[in-house]
């Protein structure tokens, strides 16, 4: 399949029947909703949607409101401002409309939908803002919200992800988050916790404001903190120029003069799964398992910054990213019943721990960087994903360093011991990578998350080096849960993974995304389990979607009914 010529949605036979799934490949060129246009160290990401443009047919996207294409072009677009434009410092978020900048995700979309369509579309929504927060965290990438017009619900998420948000003060425009009283669901991208966590706007306040349809203008949002700053239309311009000048002040990314172009990925999707160049994602639909397979690089990897920029989108270590990004993104939408993914690697464990010197050691190149940071973001999307993750170590694998992290991730590690022939025994090897460079959503890495923050356990770990670690010495040091032997390893992992797909799909979520950040929290981990616990049950409840829910009603002219008992 190929980026430049599929659409976002199309249909496919597979064992036999013909599915519809969706695509995140997209291009500039194929953009229906967003223009992108870059001046020096500022680009510009202009919004004006194709309301003939949905990704699916049975709504247009009225007031600038969006579905799942609008936000994969989002995702898109911001990949390449980080690759494609290295020299930028400043995002503007902008609209193409008159009195609208965005009303947020398209309620008859939302009312059409399969639950798992919107819950996997709330969680796509979500990582995507969080990885503009994370760009601003760690790369220096900023971003501003220049709202001209009515700013409501996920269209004010997105300002809230922002940097800054800037407003105009033409007694029009307003921010708001009403899905409460219109809709009786809520924010679906983090919007109530933003408002709290990161704008410190005070509780009654936030509530008054998250049950008011009508929204905020200009001077009380700034009061409330709602937002940062308000000009009269006559003044905005100067005002966005001197906030677009202080962000930039404040940006630490490199000058870089050229950047990569971000090449079309090559996948073959098949009745047996999903298939690129290092990664391999084998779907078996009986069982309801995945397994995937990341492949060590072959060789060293280019080690310069002339050669690595030369490779551009097919170095190795952000094809890996690139890759494994996508087959997630397919997994989690195209195979709803596949429940349980097993991760493996296969190569030279050397190959991995050499790859992470080159990252280390070019840590503040910006392609490096930026590499780095997508592999962050990548992590991040697994710990968060509903799926039960197994990692196996066995024959042939090489968890070391930046793959051992994939293992981190899963809710449990096996690994093979042999005991009567150690030399063909898999082992496990640590980096630096694994003390600092890929934190998880909880803020902490995922040996921190692992040992709840026992620093004495870290410190010994990271002595170690990178120590080959049998199966015994690993468990030993608790950086694997289970290690059957030779004998034992077929029968246990079939009976644990025939067990893990027998359980309750929505018990195992829950369980799983309670299990997976222990101790502190972070405004991220507050957004995932509220989300997690908020769209698994608000979604179903028949006050939003039954047939007389606000949901299903919206727009009919009709009131909704609720089942007004509290539970």
């Amino acid at each position: 399949m190929n980026a430049m010529t599929e659409p976002l949605l199309f249909k496919q036979v597979i064992e036999g029947q013909e599915r519809e799934l969706v695509s995140f490949a997209t291009h500039p060129t194929k953009y229906q909703h967003w223009t992108l246009s870059v001046e020096g160290d500022v680009a510009r990401l202009k919004l004006d949607i194709n309301e003939d443009g949905g990704i699916k047919p049975g709504y247009k996207l009225k007031l600038n409101s969006y579905d799942l294409g609008v936000d994969i072009e989002l995702h898109d677009a911001i990949n390449r401002i980080r690759f494609e434009h290295p020299a930028v410092k400043v995002v503007v978020f902008e609209s193409g409309k008159e009195k609208i900048w965005c009303s947020g995700a398209n309620i008859y979309m939302l009312g059409l939908s399969t639950h798992g369509w919107k819950v996997n579309f709330c969680k796509f929504t979500n990582e995507t803002r969080n990885g503009l927060e994370d760009s601003s965290r760690n790369d220096g990438l900023k971003a501003i919200a220049a709202v001209t017009g009515a700013c409501a619900g996920g269209g004010y998420e997105l300002a809230l992800a922002c940097d800054r948000i800037v407003m105009v003060d033409d007694r029009s425009s307003t921010v708001s988050l009403p899905e409460v009283p219109l809709l009786g669901v809520l924010p679906g991208t983090g919007g109530l916790t933003r408002v709290t966590d990161k704008r410190k706007v005070r509780r009654d306040l936030a509530d008054i404001f998250c049950t008011t349809s009508e929204g905020v203008r200009a001077d009380r949002a700034k009061d409330w903190k709602l937002i940062d700053a308000y000009a009269k239309p006559q003044q905005f311009s100067a005002l966005l120029a001197t906030e677009i000048e202080a962000l930039r002040a404040q940006s630490t990314r490199a000058a870089a003069s050229k950047g990569i172009e971000l090449t079309a990925l090559k996948v073959l999707i098949d009745d047996a799964g999903y298939h690129y160049s290092v990664v391999d994602a084998q779907v078996d639909r009986a069982t309801r398992i995945a397994t995937i397979t990341v492949k060590a690089p072959a060789a060293a990897i280019e080690s310069t910054p002339e050669t690595i920029e030369a490779a551009g989108a097919n170095w190795y270590p952000l094809k890996l990213q690139r890759e494994l990004d996508d087959a997630i993104l397919n997994l989690r939408t195209n195979e709803l019943e596949v429940g349980t993914w097993v991760i493996k690697t296969t190569g030279d464990a050397g190959q991995v721990i050499r790859m992470d010197e080159v990252l280390a050691r070019l840590k503040d190149h910006w392609l490096v960087k930026e590499t780095t940071g997508a592999l962050r973001r990548t992590l991040a999307r697994i710990d968060v994903t509903s799926r039960s993750l197994i990692a196996l170590v066995d024959a042939g694998s090489c968890f070391a360093g930046t793959f051992y992290e994939l293992a981190l991730a899963c809710d449990r590690i096996y690994m093979l011991d042999l005991p009567d022939s150690p030399d063909a025994a898999p082992a496990l090897q640590l980096s630096p990578a694994n003390f600092g460079w890929f934190p998880a959503v909880n803020g902490l890495t995922r040996l921190q998350t692992r040992f709840y923050e026992d620093s004495t356990t870290i410190s010994q770990l990271e002595k170690l080096g990178d120590s080959k670690l049998r199966a015994d010495q690993a468990l030993e040091l608790g950086l694997v849960t289970l290690t059957p032997d030779d004998i034992d390893w077929d029968d246990e992992i079939r009976i644990m993974l025939e067990e893990r797909a027998s359980m309750s799909p929505d018990a195992m979520t829950g369980m799983e995304a309670s299990l997976r950040f222990p101790g502190k929290e972070t405004m991220e981990t507050r957004v995932f389990g509220r989300l997690s616990a908020w769209q698994n049950w608000i979604f179903i409840r028949p006050n939003a979607v039954g047939e007389d829910g606000a949901l299903k009603l919206f727009g009919t002219g009709k009131k909704a009914k609720f089942d007004w008992k509290r539970v």
